[in-house]
C-alpha cells in the first residue's frame, strides 16, 4: 500500500460526530489511560517448546489518540491486541482498562466489557452475508437485546460515506464501503477503546487512505481511542505514535511517526529476527521464537 500520509479532507457532510456525542459515557471517567499492560507475558505451550508471544510488556495508551503497533511477522503485536481487548488471557502479568484489571474478569465479564466497551475493526470485515448493512452495523446492540439508536446509526453512515448502501447486503458492497461498514459498527455502541487489527489489510491504495483517514478524522474530531496493528508503515504514519514489537518486546516507542522512519525501524527488527533466527538454528536444541 502506498497511501498517503496526510488524512484526506473531508467531503461536505463528513465531519465526524462531535466528542460528547461519541463519548456520552466517558463523562466522569478517570483521567488515567484508556488501557494499560503491567508486566504483561503471554506463553503459549510448556518447557522446551514454549512460544513466549509477549515477554514482560509494560505499555500504556493515552486516551483520545491513535497508537499503531508495528513489527515483524511473529513479533507479538497481534497477540498484545488480543490480550488488551480481551479476546485472549495472559499467562501472567495485568491489563487495566478504564482502571479495571480485566486479567481477573471471567468469561461472562470478558463478553460484556467486549460487548459495551470495545469496538473492533477487521482486516477481513467480518460482515454476515446474509444481513444488510444496517444490520450489520446494528449487529452489536442486536445480540445485546437493545435496540440501535436511529439517529445515531444513520449519521454515522452520513459521515461515513455509507447512507445510500445500508439497504445492501456486503456482496453488493466495494471493499471499502465494507470497511466503512465495519467502522461503523465498531462505533454503534459508543466504545470506550476501538482496536483496528490491520484494518487496510485488503484495500486497495485509495480505498487505505480513506478509511486511515477517516480513522484519523475519528481521533481528531471526537477524541475517540483507537489502537491499530499494522505491517505497514504508511498506515502507522496517520498515528499519533507507533511502537515497534519484536520477539514478544517492544523495541521502539516513537511519537509522530513517519513512513520513512517507520520502514527502517520495521527493516531493522526483520534483520534483528532473521539474525536470531539463524542463530538458533545453529544452536542445539534451541526453542521456537515468539509469536
Amino acid at each position: 500500500m502506498s497511501a498517503s500520509t496526510n488524512a484526506p479532507t473531508p467531503t461536505a457532510g463528513q465531519t465526524l460526530p462531535n466528542l460528547a456525542s461519541l463519548n456520552q459515557s466517558a463523562a466522569g471517567m478517570a483521567n488515567g489511560p484508556a488501557i494499560q499492560a503491567i508486566d504483561l507475558v503471554k506463553d503459549y505451550g510448556t518447557g522446551d517448546f514454549a512460544v513466549h508471544a509477549l515477554r514482560h510488556v509494560n505499555v500504556a495508551f493515552e486516551r483520545g489518540r491513535f497508537t499503531a503497533i508495528m513489527g515483524p511477522s511473529g513479533s507479538g503485536k497481534s497477540t498484545l491486541m488480543h490480550v488488551l481487548s480481551g479476546l485472549d488471557c495472559a499467562t501472567s502479568g495485568h491489563v487495566l482498562f478504564d482502571g479495571n484489571d480485566i486479567t481477573t474478569f471471567d468469561d461472562k465479564q470478558l463478553t460484556l466489557m467486549r460487548r459495551d466497551n470495545v469496538g473492533f475493526i477487521f482486516q477481513s470485515f467480518n460482515l454476515l452475508p446474509m444481513f444488510t448493512a444496517e444490520q450489520n452495523i446494528a449487529m452489536p446492540l442486536t445480540l445485546a437485546g437493545k435496540k440501535p439508536d436511529r439517529q445515531w446509526l444513520h449519521r454515522l453512515a452520513a459521515d461515513l460515506g455509507i447512507e445510500d448502501r445500508l439497504s445492501h447486503r456486503p456482496a453488493e458492497l466495494s471493499g471499502g464501503q465494507q470497511q466503512r461498514v465495519a467502522i461503523a459498527r465498531a462505533l454503534i455502541t459508543h466504545p470506550h477503546v476501538v482496536f483496528a487489527d490491520e484494518p487496510t489489510g485488503a484495500l486497495d491504495s485509495i480505498s487505505s487512505a480513506e478509511v486511515l483517514g477517516m480513522l484519523r478524522r475519528l481521533v481528531d474530531e471526537t477524541g475517540q481511542t483507537v489502537i491499530m496493528v499494522t505491517h505497514d508503515a504508511a498506515a502507522a504514519a496517520y498515528a499519533d505514535r507507533a511502537i515497534v514489537f519484536s520477539d514478544g518486546r517492544i523495541v521502539a516507542d516513537v511519537d509522530h511517526p513517519t513512513e520513512e522512519g517507520m520502514s527502517a525501524l520495521v527493516m531493522e527488527q526483520r534483520r534483528a529476527t532473521a539474525q536470531a533466527a539463524a542463530s538458533n538454528a545453529a544452536a542445539p536444541n534451541a526453542g521456537p521464537a515468539g509469536l
